[in-house]
């Protein structure tokens, strides 16, 4: 599960993935957290619109925009069927989280060594993603949400490395995670396909387009 990235400045996002210029609101960091505000990229009205919002989507049966359980990561193998995710994923509101680089843990030495991980060819990650606004009946006030979706990596030979082995299961059954990229040229598949074709895209980022190593930090 990947719980810090680096977002790209506004303006290389709107560059490199063609949104026109907006005003997203809400000031990012320069690294991302969980349930901290983060720029992401979503289709409204037939244009690409870019929004920030809380990584932790929340979702519509919520009482409140504060959860009490984690949802910055969405199992894909789930999507259809698990309560925060199912509405979103019905409806198609998937979304685009821009990455300069992302940082995964990596216990091959017994202690955990923090990977950052970047793409081979010097772009930003595109990385999957669902969203929802959610509104406070109370006071109409909206939240802007959004979650990162993983798959199993358990047989890519570098993503299996990430994460801490469970000693219950065995080397192929660990069910080591990844983040899903989506191409440049496979972003109106995503943004506005049929759930069909957008599970199409759902997979394991090719390993001759990481450029991953040990962080310093």
């Amino acid at each position: 599960m990947c719980n810090r990235y680096v977002p790209p400045g506004e303006a290389e996002i709107e560059r490199f993935w063609h949104v026109g210029r907006s005003s997203p609101g809400p000031f990012y960091r320069s690294e991302i957290f969980p349930r901290s505000q983060g720029p992401f990229i979503r289709s409204r009205n037939g244009n690409r619109e870019l929004v920030v919002g809380q990584w932790g989507l929340i979702p519509h049966f919520a009482k409140s925009p504060t959860l009490k359980y984690n949802t910055n990561n969405a199992r894909s193998e789930e999507l259809a069927d698990k309560a925060s995710y199912r509405t979103p994923w019905k409806h198609g509101q998937r979304c685009i989280i821009p990455a300069e680089s992302f940082d995964e843990p990596c216990w091959e030495t017994g202690k955990n060594v923090w990977w950052r991980f970047r793409r081979s060819d010097g772009n930003p990650w595109g990385l999957a993603g669902l969203w929802n606004t959610w509104i406070d009946k109370t006071t109409g006030e909206l939240f802007e949400s959004y979650t990162m979706l993983t798959i199993n990596a358990d047989h890519h030979p570098i993503m299996n490395r990430m994460h801490k082995p469970d000693p219950a299961y065995g080397p192929d059954d660990q069910d080591k995670r990844s983040v899903v990229s989506i191409e440049l040229e496979d972003l109106d598949t995503w943004l506005t396909g049929s759930i069909e074709e957008a599970s199409q895209l759902i997979r394991v980022p090719s390993v001759d387009c990481i450029s991953a190593e040990p962080s310093i930090s």
